[in-house]
């Protein structure tokens, strides 16, 4: 375990704000996480379980502990001619992860890459892309719950997954460090989704009929960096809006009126409306004030330009919900942790 004073949590965050914490505690293995969370002083003056810091807005200086999470390592743990089990321990880099898999052959994570991160916090979030959500491929987590230090598996339905939602956002939320993760991914026989979004224009480009998930991945990798900043050059946190669920009248109504508006259906007589599609239309890509704006390629991220404080990119935020509520009646929700 490595402990730091009053350090800059700059680095700790993809925006590249510059706030402070009293302090920070890195903990490298489960021994380090049953130390925490048995330690009732520390557990009682946390303020935040950090991962790798991808979808956080911090508006201030915290003033209490927060936990870095940094245990490494992957690994199968059951295997059959179809299919593998691998676990995955919480602080690996989520993109590295998925690149693993598909070396390994192994079919299912290849819509997610290139999603800032870390497994850990991928469930909390449920993070998905392109038609394909974590929860698709889930089997279950472990985890230390703070207090006692007991060591608790969640299955698929413990976890409560919803949009870009989870169980560790609401009852466990600040009451239980995820450790490791396990997937269920296809050794054959697997269903490429390519339907969503720009994959299948992309593949078509390339010259490419009957992609691997080697050539889906490439695929949403250039479709990313061609819209999403690089964190190491820009400061952001990627996609900060959920794209927002209405029903199919909503719908309707709003493409009356804008019948460019972009959607996709959602189940359950409800559509999904591109969040980013809705910000350009309203006129924000590209808008800048200070150092915070909103990038100049992809209208549902806000950026950081080097000195913005994380009171500026919330009060951009505010605005930008504001806005699209007066001009379509919808309410945009951050898709980012707000502290």
């Amino acid at each position: 375990m490595r402990k730091y004073q009053n350090p800059s949590l700059q680095r700790f965050n993809t925006f590249g704000l510059d706030e402070s914490a009293r302090e920070v505690w890195v903990l490298q293995d489960e021994e380090d996480v049953v130390e925490f969370a048995t330690d009732e002083a520390a557990v009682s003056n946390l303020k935040l379980i950090l991962g790798g810091g991808s979808n956080l807005l911090l508006t201030g200086p915290i003033d209490g502990l927060v936990v870095n999470i940094a245990l490494r390592g992957h690994q199968v743990i059951e295997e059959n001619d179809d299919y593998v089990i691998v676990e995955v321990q919480a602080g690996e880099n989520w993109h590295q992860t998925v690149l693993w898999t598909l070396q390994e052959g192994y079919g299912g994570l290849e819509n997610l890459s290139l999603i800032p991160g870390q497994v850990g916090t991928a469930p909390v979030q449920n993070i998905g892309a392109y038609g394909v959500e974590l929860k698709d491929h889930f089997v279950s987590l472990d985890g230390i719950e703070l207090g006692s230090g007991a060591k608790k598996t969640y299955t698929l339905q413990d976890c409560q997954f919803g949009y870009r939602d989870s169980i560790f956002k609401h009852e466990l939320k600040g009451k239980f460090i995820i450790t490791d993760v396990r997937f269920k991914l296809s050794k054959k026989n697997h269903t490429i989704r390519t339907e969503y979004g720009a994959i299948q224009a992309e593949l078509e480009k390339r010259g490419i009929s009957s992609p691997s998930i080697k050539e889906v991945s490439d695929a949403v990798i250039a479709i990313r960096q061609s819209k999403l900043p690089d964190p190491q050059e820009i400061g952001n946190s990627g996609s900060f809006f959920k794209n927002p669920v209405v029903a199919i009248s909503e719908y309707e109504r709003i493409h009356a009126e804008y019948p460019e508006v972009v959607a996709y259906p959602a189940g359950e007589g409800r559509m999904k409306l591109a969040a980013g599609w809705l910000i350009e239309e309203a006129g924000w890509k590209g808008f800048r004030r200070g150092d915070a704006g909103v990038h100049e390629r992809q209208a549902l991220v806000l950026v950081n330009y080097g000195e913005a404080r994380g009171q500026e990119v919330y009060k951009l935020a505010l605005d930008i919900i504001e806005d699209i509520d007066k001009r379509f009646g919808v309410k945009l929700t951050p898709e980012v942790n707000i502290l």
